[in-house]
C-alpha cells in the first residue's frame, strides 16, 4: 500500500520567514502617504502581497495558514500601521421639527383624501 508522508509544521521556519513579509509591506507602505492608512484602496495591492507572502511562508514551513502564529504576527502588523483607524459611527439626528411634522402629516393626509375620494365614488357609482 502507500505510506502517506505527514508533514510537521515547522512553527520556529515560520516564524523565521514571517518577518520578511512584515518587512516587505513596510517598505511598500513607504509609499503611502500615512494618513491614507486607514482607506485600504489606497494600500490593497500591497496588502494583497502581504497576506499572499504569509501564507506562502507558512506553506513552505508546513504549517496550515492562517494559524494561530501567523494571526499573531498579521496582528501585530496591523497594531504597527492601522492602530488608529477606527470605524467612525454616524450619529443619527431627527430632523428639524418642521420637517418632521410635514413628513408625517403628508401620508396621513394623502391616505385621509383617498379614503374620502374611495367612499365618495363608491355612494356615486350609480352615475359612474
Amino acid at each position: 500500500g502507500a505510506h502517506q508522508q505527514t508533514h510537521l509544521c515547522n512553527e520556529s521556519l515560520m516564524l523565521e520567514k514571517l518577518p520578511a513579509c512584515g518587512k516587505s509591506f513596510e517598505e511598500m507602505m513607504k509609499k503611502v502617504d500615512s494618513k491614507k492608512w486607514c482607506n485600504l484602496t489606497e494600500f490593497i495591492m500591497y496588502y494583497d502581497n502581504f497576506t499572499q507572502c504569509t501564507e506562502r511562508e507558512a506553506n513552505n514551513a508546513s504549517c496550515f495558514w492562517p494559524n494561530r502564529l501567523a494571526e499573531g504576527f498579521i496582528t501585530g502588523i496591523h497594531k504597527q500601521f492601522f492602530s488608529n483607524c477606527t470605524s467612525e459611527k454616524v450619529h443619527w439626528e431627527d430632523p428639524p421639527d418642521e420637517i418632521l411634522i410635514t413628513l408625517i402629516l403628508i401620508p396621513v393626509m394623502l391616505t385621509c383624501a383617498m379614503i374620502t375620494l374611495v367612499v365618495w365614488c363608491s355612494k356615486r357609482s350609480d352615475i359612474l
